[in-house]
């Protein structure tokens, strides 16, 4: 009793980052609500703001790749697995559907606010590492980072789209609980060089889609980046094919 009552315990505290996440973004869009009457200029300069820094993280992130081959490959297998999955509308269609079970109209704004903040917050070295941090070593650290980041970044996005971004929360939470989650039995099964270099290519993987994020963000490219999430789950098998292989 006292061992299950403890494997519980783990794995209750490696869902706190992503908790204290979910509830950054819930209070960042609940602000962000309040101030709807920020001036268009201020939005603007703010989101440009964001999204230059979104790029400058991505490149950051992209320059991580130990073997750049792996990322390229992930992106093609990805991008075409995500096109015949069609990833995005998907991602659109859950939007709206939210937006109707709000009794909103139908101008969209809801959806593309539930979207964009989605993907945000969801692609990134951050989530991945830092929801791998969490399960494997209890260091929340870097999911408590990217709290902060979403929080802020929150306000702007509800201010500029509507209360549809407070609902992307809940697939954070389900993404980065999941993988946290995870991570508590992982090393049980994967070698420590192979996670390690997962992380690396995975980091570098997400780094080229949070650059397009944030050149849609900046209105420069209109990128379909939902569609190019399956490169992350490639990039996995590529990881573990080259280990076992050699």
């Amino acid at each position: 009793m006292t061992n299950i009552w403890m494997n519980e315990g783990v794995n209750i505290l490696a869902l706190l980052g992503t908790l204290v996440n979910g509830i950054c973004i819930i209070i960042g869009a609940l602000l962000g609500a309040f101030f709807r009457n920020i001036p268009e200029r201020v939005k603007s300069t703010v989101m440009n703001g964001i999204g230059l820094s979104v790029v400058v993280l991505g490149v950051k992130m992209g320059l991580e790749s130990d073997q750049f081959l792996i990322v390229i490959i992930s992106l093609v297998v990805g991008g075409v697995l995500g096109e015949m999955w069609d990833i995005e509308e998907k991602l659109e269609r859950l939007g709206k559907w939210v937006e109707r079970r709000m009794g909103y109209g139908a101008e969209g704004m809801i959806s593309k606010g539930f979207v964009s903040a989605t993907l945000l917050f969801v692609v990134g070295s951050m989530a991945i590492v830092g929801a791998l941090h969490s399960g494997l070593r209890g260091d929340h650290l870097v999911l408590y980072t990217k709290s902060i980041l979403d929080g802020f970044a929150s306000i702007i996005l509800t201010a500029t789209f509507g209360i549809g971004v407070l609902f992307s929360a809940i697939p954070v939470v389900i993404y980065q609980g999941s993988i946290a989650l995870m991570a508590t039995q992982i090393d049980r099964f994967i070698p420590a060089s192979a996670l390690e270099a997962f992380i690396a290519e995975s980091t570098a993987t997400g780094g080229i889609l949070i650059i397009a994020i944030g050149l849609n963000m900046l209105r420069l490219t209109s990128v379909r980046v939902a569609n190019l999430l399956p490169s992350i789950l490639v990039n996995a098998f590529i990881v573990a094919f080259m280990y076992t292989l050699f």
